[in-house]
């Protein structure tokens, strides 16, 4: 099965915007066709970001409802340690997270629409793409169904 991380971004267009493509993968998460990789300190950051006032204010969500959330995608995904030793990414040492899980978790992809992690386009064999990239991939090879 897919192994994917998803940087936080995509978890806040996926509430904010019901049918969009972020959505769509973390149906396929929920379907178990896909295999969700996170590690906490990439939970710590969704929860950090969703709770943003003005993530929050759109989403009209309370911080229990947004806790709540972190918790059941905890639930639901393979936590990686973390800990794996790695040079940070020069253009944004914060998204080095995401390679660590990503690596740790043996990803098959990264879903990302930072243009920090999308302008390396793969990571030691692990390839970084947009979520409609990631969506056209799974379909094409049958992955998700």
């Amino acid at each position: 099965m897919v192994r994917v991380v998803l940087d936080a971004n995509q978890f806040v267009s996926a509430l904010l915007k019901p049918g969009s493509n972020p959505d769509a993968i973390m149906r396929l998460v929920r379907e178990e066709k896909v295999i969700l990789l996170l590690s906490e300190t990439i939970c710590d950051e969704i929860l950090r970001v969703l709770t943003y006032p003005k993530i929050r204010n759109r989403l009209n969500r309370s911080d229990d409802y947004l806790a709540d959330f972190v918790k059941k995608l905890r639930a639901v995904a393979v936590i990686t340690p973390g800990t794996l030793p790695l040079d940070p990414i020069k253009a944004d040492a914060d998204d080095t997270k995401y390679l660590v899980c990503a690596i740790e978790g043996k990803a098959d992809f990264i879903v990302s629409g930072d243009r920090h992690l999308k302008d390396l386009k793969s990571f030691q064999g692990i390839r970084i793409v947009d979520p409609a990239t990631f969506l056209a991939v799974i379909v094409e090879n049958s992955f998700g169904g």
